[in-house]
């Protein structure tokens, strides 16, 4: 990966500690509930050795549970639910599943990285459509639903070839929800071309405005999606890597077989845990404490752009933010290393926030195909799931910028 420059020059940067605004990992714990019920799960014989391939029941049956309200239909735990190694785990899964040799998957620009090398691996080719970004987002700060589809393409980008597309709602990096409206015109392209969608929802849980899921447009789409989530985001712990798919039995059957061969089973103390998890969270109010914690990281943010007077692309979901640099002028004559010298203007801009604040962000680049880096190579993604303290911090070093900020 292309980030692993930026990894590099955070290591080398003379200004440390250095404050990571770029992974998407979470610096601050599960909830207690979560970390209790792990270390119960840990004391059962049972809970320590494999699970079945399809998941623990126990997960399973919760997330059914958790689910059947959102997708509007009773689920069965036992045909419409399997447990991944993680999210990322569970796509590669049904890319092995359903693409060969010369199958195409459409993907809209910009993408999560890894559905690039998932969908090769199955022997597929990637179709991608764009994401046309707000005409005044470097002047004014916009809403992340401001971001519109390329229409147009997504009709050319279907063929007789088309088996699969991928749609990520909430969107990295964007933090887009896509539309009612938006997902009934995907829709309807998918029904015609009979073409599998999967509908990446693993910001789910925090979803900041009305929203309507992808498999619940019509009973044809059901058929045609597998719904992707995953429990280690949506409970602070990405390391515990679990996460699922939902959808009709005719389609997760070859998942779960697909995920059999690649690593068998997930872990299963984690997953006991996750499954504890789901009945206590509704019970406790998590998901509306989690939404609202959020929603306040990404305000208690943003002021400092707002000082600043830098647009950003305030998030519908998630817990990232697209803040725009192009008023910010890095010095005439700046040294960069010869790696990054031939990058776009994001990477750049990375690096000297980077070397000269201590502050790392992700390039937007990252997201997109090498012809299309201009659309947001003004972009930096910042990741807002922080300790409050550490997002000061990081307000604090972007002040300094306010001598490169051009009239």
């Amino acid at each position: 990966m292309k980030t692993s420059i930026i990894n590099n020059a955070a290591s080398a940067s003379p200004v440390k500690p250095m404050v990571n605004m770029g992974q998407g990992f979470f610096g601050y714990n599960p909830p207690e509930f979560l970390l209790d019920a792990a270390k119960n799960a840990l004391n059962r014989v049972d809970a320590n050795q494999y699970s079945p391939s399809k998941g623990r029941m126990s997960l399973r049956k919760a997330i059914a549970q958790h689910y059947s309200g959102p997708l509007e239909r009773p689920l069965n735990p036992e045909t419409e639910v399997t447990i991944s190694t993680g999210a990322n785990e569970g796509i590669l899964s049904a890319f092995m599943a359903f693409v060969e040799d010369g199958d195409e998957v459409i993907v809209f620009e910009p993408f999560f990285d890894q559905y690039i090398s998932n969908i090769e691996m199955a022997g597929g080719k990637v179709r991608y459509v764009p994401l046309i970004p707000p005409p005044n987002g470097n002047k004014e700060t916009s809403c992340a639903g401001d971001w519109l589809i390329n229409m147009d393409a997504l009709m050319q980008a279907f063929s007789p070839n088309t088996r699969m597309l991928v749609l990520n709602s909430p969107h990295n990096p964007i933090g887009k929800v896509f539309t009612e409206q938006e997902l009934g015109a995907i829709a309807e392209l998918c029904v015609q071309h009979n073409t599998i969608i999967i509908a990446d929802d693993v910001y789910d849980s925090l979803t900041y405005v009305s929203s309507k899921r992808m498999a619940t447009i019509s009973p044809a789409i059901w058929d045609l999606t597998l719904t992707v989530g995953s429990v280690g985001k949506t409970f602070y712990a990405t390391g515990w890597r679990v996460g699922f798919l939902i959808g009709p039995s005719h389609l997760i059957q070859y998942v779960s077989a697909a995920h059999m061969r690649i690593c068998y089973s997930s872990p299963s103390p984690l997953q006991e845990a996750c499954a504890a998890g789901y009945i206590i969270a509704a019970q406790n109010g998590f998901w509306e404490k989690s939404k609202k914690s959020l929603i306040g990281k990404i305000e208690r943010f943003c002021t400092v752009f707002d000082e600043l007077g830098l647009p950003y692309s305030s998030p519908q979901g998630g817990y990232f933010v697209l803040a725009n640099f192009s008023k910010v002028q890095i010095p005439d004559g700046y040294e960069f290393p010869a790696k990054v010298a031939c990058r776009p203007r994001d990477f750049k801009m990375a690096w000297f926030l980077i070397m000269e604040l201590g502050v790392a962000a992700i390039p937007p680049s990252e997201f997109y195909l090498e012809e299309n880096w201009h659309v947001a190579d003004d972009y930096l993604r910042f990741a807002v799931c922080k300790e409050d303290q550490i997002l000061e911090d990081a307000k604090e070093r972007l002040r300094g910028l306010k001598k490169y900020i051009k009239s």
